[in-house]
C-alpha cells in the first residue's frame, strides 16, 4: 500500500533529488549524443568529399584555423577524428544506459512508497 504523502523521509527526499539530477543529466546526454552524431555525419561527409576531390592539398580545420595539408594526411586526420568522436558517442551511450537504469530503480522505490501521489514521468 502507498504510504501517506505527508511522511516524506530524508531518504525519500534524497531519492527524489537524485532522480531529478539524473533526469537533467539524461537530457544533457541526449543533447550531446545528438550533436556528436551530427558531427560524425559531417566528418563522414567530409571524408567522402575528400575522396572525390581531385587536389593534392586541401585546407583542413584545426581548432579555429585552417591549415594546408596533403590529401592523404587530411584523410588520416579525418579518420582519427571520426574514431575519437565515435568513442565519445559510445561513452555517452553507456552513460545514458547507466542513467536510465538508475532512474528505473529510483522510480520503482518511489512509486512503491508514494503510488499515484508522485509523478516521475516526463
Amino acid at each position: 500500500m502507498a504510504g501517506n504523502a505527508d511522511e516524506v523521509s530524508w531518504d525519500d527526499q534524497q531519492n527524489i533529488c537524485a532522480f531529478g539530477r539524473l533526469n537533467t543529466r539524461l537530457h544533457e546526454v541526449n543533447a550531446e549524443l545528438k550533436a556528436k552524431s551530427k558531427m560524425v555525419e559531417d566528418l563522414d561527409e567530409a571524408s567522402n568529399e575528400l575522396i572525390i576531390a581531385d587536389e593534392d592539398t586541401v585546407r583542413f580545420s584545426v581548432g579555429e584555423t585552417f591549415v594546408t595539408v596533403d590529401n592523404d594526411d587530411a584523410e588520416t586526420m579525418l579518420q582519427a577524428q571520426i574514431a575519437e568522436v565515435g568513442a565519445e558517442v559510445s561513452a555517452l551511450e553507456k552513460e545514458k544506459k547507466d542513467i536510465t537504469s538508475a532512474m528505473a530503480e529510483l522510480k520503482e522505490k518511489l512509486y512503491k512508497k508514494f503510488g499515484n501521489n508522485i509523478n516521475l514521468e516526463e
